[in-house]
């Protein structure tokens, strides 16, 4: 073979060598950010709160088998007793800043509290350090002005409109106690932790479109659970997990397993759980939340007689999975023929009674044995199915006997099914964005899972859109010249054998 030959095939073969699996490594990377939650464990919660804040909404391992995986290890006690929000930490800007995110899957954006910020909280209960972003300090950051595209995107998720001083794209967000904020969008970079395939960690970053706060109201303004803003894991365009998707950082999927046993906990991940024991229903198109079609609701086997024209998706109908929501909630025309067929299946030695407006029990032996199971059926053969304990909250005891209440609750203002972490816990729940369905399974959310990304183009990571640290594109750069290095000296070498 000639000379020139050999050299050139060395080259191909050590350059493809030397780069390849560089690609594949960042393009099979899990990212970590830490989930906890927002009351502290041993904080007390009073039964009419959580349905308040309930009402309000509306609006531990990872074990990765496959690539681009973003984990929140999640903190907190599922007992709605001593639960509260969950919340995050996300690193902003350049040099990066870290705040306190709530996670809703309710909402679409994400934002936080910017320096401007008026009725803005300066301290939280929670026990956390509050921070202001500033987009002047920030070396990455660049305001969406009016005429930006990404504007009319944020038209169709809220009140969007543009400022006539400054020309820049503005939002008013406004809850249903009153509460709100506004401000204006702005792009940044968000910086997370990769790890490659030898379980080393190295620092990414991508750019995102979020809203800087400067304006809040309400229960927004109150110090006790404050926190820096929201992370909205929705599935409109403007949500972080569809802009990282569209652009193939992160898979189109992400799911959660809720621990509902011991201290709680569980897991939080952009990608797609993989269990073989999970069913799927598919997502009704076309609306703002992961809507399911729920068909019907059966105690120990039995159909519940209710007109499915309730569970109808439509204006003011349909069935929601929201896992910031702590309770179950049903429309009064489904709720008052499920007590009815629940508290028949009941036995006998169960005293039941009216708490505070709440629906309660008297027990003296095992709730498992006493009380029916409960089953969600839906679209495509899926359901949902919930023990006693499942559907249950231990209010302690009374003259002796444990006091149980129903966690289910009568909606009688609205005709909306919303399904909360009463409902969602020890289960794996997969919202597959680019199937659109949500999958389910029971399982035990202390125990590691199988993370992989789903089939298609869309859903693997594109090494080029990731910013990789300085401290490891140096590791690289030093790696290319070792190597380079040593080519040269086998072409050197072989160049010499040639001519003998």
């Amino acid at each position: 073979m000639p000379a020139f030959l050999y050299a050139g095939f060395l080259l191909i073969f050590l350059y493809t060598s030397l780069f390849f699996p560089v690609v594949f490594v960042y393009s099979s990377f899990p990212v970590t950010l830490t989930l906890e939650r927002a009351f502290p464990a041993n904080h007390k919660v009073q039964f009419e709160q959580l349905k308040v804040r309930d009402k309000v909404r509306r609006g531990r391992f990872l074990q990765s088998s496959g690539g681009g995986i973003v984990n929140f290890p999640v903190d907190g006690s599922p007992d709605p007793f001593t639960v509260g929000l969950y919340f995050t930490r996300v690193k902003l800007g350049s040099p990066p800043k870290e705040f306190y995110v709530q996670i809703d899957t309710g909402s679409d954006i994400l934002w936080v509290a910017c320096e401007s910020c008026q009725g803005c909280p300066k301290s939280s209960g929670l026990g956390i350090q509050l921070e202001l972003y500033g987009p002047r300090s920030s070396s990455s950051a660049s305001l969406i002005s009016c005429s930006n595209e990404i504007c009319s995107l944020a038209v169709q998720t809220a009140e969007a409109g543009c400022s006539s001083q400054n020309n820049q794209c503005k939002y008013t967000f406004q809850y249903g106690d009153g509460s709100g904020t506004s401000g204006f969008f702005v792009s940044d970079e968000l910086y997370f932790d990769a790890i490659v395939g030898d379980s080393s960690t190295v620092n990414s970053s991508a750019p995102v479109v979020f809203g800087c706060s400067d304006y809040q109201s309400g229960d927004l303004t109150k110090p006790d659970r404050a926190v820096d803003g929201i992370f909205g894991f929705g599935q409109h365009e403007l949500s972080v997990i569809s802009q990282l998707s569209s652009r193939g950082i992160t898979p189109k999927v992400f799911s959660h397993c809720l621990k509902g046993k011991d201290n709680g906990g569980g897991i939080l991940v952009l990608g797609e759980i993989v269990e073989p024991g999970i069913v799927y229903s598919p997502l009704v198109p076309s609306q703002p939340h992961y809507n399911l079609n729920l068909q019907s609701i059966s105690v120990n086997g039995q159909i519940v007689p209710i007109d499915p024209a309730v569970f109808e998706t439509s204006r003011n109908r349909g069935t929601i999975v929201d896992s910031g929501t702590t309770l179950a909630y049903l429309p009064e025309e489904a709720y008052n023929p499920f007590f009815t067929v629940l508290t028949a299946a009941v036995s006998q030695s169960v005293r039941s009674f009216i708490l505070k407006g709440n629906e309660c029990f008297l027990v003296t032996g095992s709730v498992n044995e006493l009380f029916p199971s409960v089953a969600f059926n839906f679209a495509g053969g899926a359901s949902i199915g919930l023990k006693p304990g499942d559907y249950l909250i231990s209010q302690g005891y009374l003259d002796g006997a444990a006091l149980w209440c129903l966690g289910f609750q009568k909606d009688s203002g609205q005709g909306i099914t919303i399904l909360g972490d009463l409902v969602l816990k020890d289960k794996i729940f997969v919202y597959d964005l680019g199937r659109q369905r949500i999958g389910w399974a029971d399982y035990d959310c202390s125990q590691s899972v199988n993370v992989s990304l789903a089939t298609g183009k869309d859903e693997f990571i594109n090494a080029a859109q990731i910013s990789v640290s300085s401290s490891t594109q140096a590791g690289l750069y030093k790696l290319v010249q070792i190597i380079t290095g040593s080519f040269l000296v086998h072409i050197f070498i072989f160049s010499r054998l040639t001519s003998l």
